[in-house]
């Protein structure tokens, strides 16, 4: 089991305050339905060794194995193309995670709609500090109280666990400009958090039923349930359709078609069903991507508007 590889999805961006990747460990900070929780998870020769501070200390360490991969089943893959046989071969550790938290996955991932990554990371960092908590026990640099009461340390290098729903629903119109997010992002965020409580059932949903849980909400659609679905349920068959790359990426990577749409797409995958998802990780991660014809997608910020 490759740590990186599995926990990687949880990561949004190279600055997220609530992931941390340091030599040998993987820290992550969480709302759990218990309360805020610090995990440190280290490889230890062939084992793991895992030690989590906060209220949800216990609920996120009994949740561990599954974090790591253990209701995943990578004998179900079998690759069909020469491409995805050698990523499969290269990269035997990886395992899809479940950290069976439906918000934590959902809100940065409408923060990711229709912009750049470089803009929702921000938006996500901004929000996260400015109305989360710092996250208990110690930070990752070795400060910290490390007591587990929940009050963390102080500000600053730390991780921080993200705004319960509440607090989501309370971010006045203007911060949510200054980070960026315009008001069609930040209304299904408020929409969402609204039902919290409904949309973390989808966790323990198979994945048509947990579709459509979370697309009953305005403002949530395919791309997004299936992005935050893949992470909270360890979905590994919720392919990401309505995407402006991945599409011609697959199509690129199985087909030499760099203009390919979902349709194309989702005939090429077609025969990993059940598997659809890790196929597409697997193309991803062989850097298949067809070469650039065009400019970026351009950069913008409302909030300096």
């Amino acid at each position: 089991m490759d740590l990186g590889l599995t926990l990687g999805p949880l990561r949004r961006g190279p600055a997220d305050p609530t992931f941390r990747a340091t030599a040998g460990a993987v820290w992550r900070a969480t709302r759990t339905p218990a309360g805020p929780a610090t995990l440190r998870v280290t490889r230890d020769g062939s084992g793991v060794t895992a030690t989590a501070w906060g209220p949800g200390a216990d609920w996120i360490l009994d949740g561990l194995p599954e974090l790591l991969g253990s209701a995943d089943d990578p004998a179900a893959f079998v690759p069909r193309h020469r491409l995805l046989h050698a990523s499969h071969r290269r990269r035997p550790g990886l395992r899809l995670t479940r950290t069976g938290l439906v918000m934590e996955s959902l809100i940065p991932t409408v923060l990711e709609q229709k912009v750049t990554a470089d803009e929702a990371y921000r938006a996500w960092r901004r929000l996260v500090r400015q109305y989360g908590e710092p996250a208990p026990g110690p930070t990752p640099d070795g400060t910290g109280s490390g007591t587990g009461s929940g009050t963390g340390s102080g500000r600053g290098s730390g991780l921080y666990v993200m705004p319960d729903p509440r607090t989501w629903t309370l971010i006045p119109s203007w911060d949510w400009h200054k980070a960026g997010v315009d008001s069609k992002r930040s209304a299904t965020i408020v929409r969402a958090a609204r039902l919290a409580a409904r949309l973390e059932e989808a966790a323990a949903m198979d994945l048509p039923a947990a579709t459509a849980r979370l697309e009953a909400v305005p403002g949530i659609g395919p791309w997004t349930s299936a992005e935050t679905l893949q992470r909270s349920n360890g979905a590994a068959d919720a392919v990401t359709t309505g995407d402006l790359h991945l599409p011609g990426i697959i199509g690129y990577a199985l087909a030499g078609d760099r203009d390919a749409d979902d349709a194309a797409m989702l005939e090429l995958l077609a025969p990993y069903a059940g598997q659809r998802h890790r196929a597409a990780r697997l193309i991803l991660l062989a850097g298949a991507a067809p070469p650039r014809r065009a400019p970026r997608m351009p950069r913008g910020d409302i909030g300096k508007l």
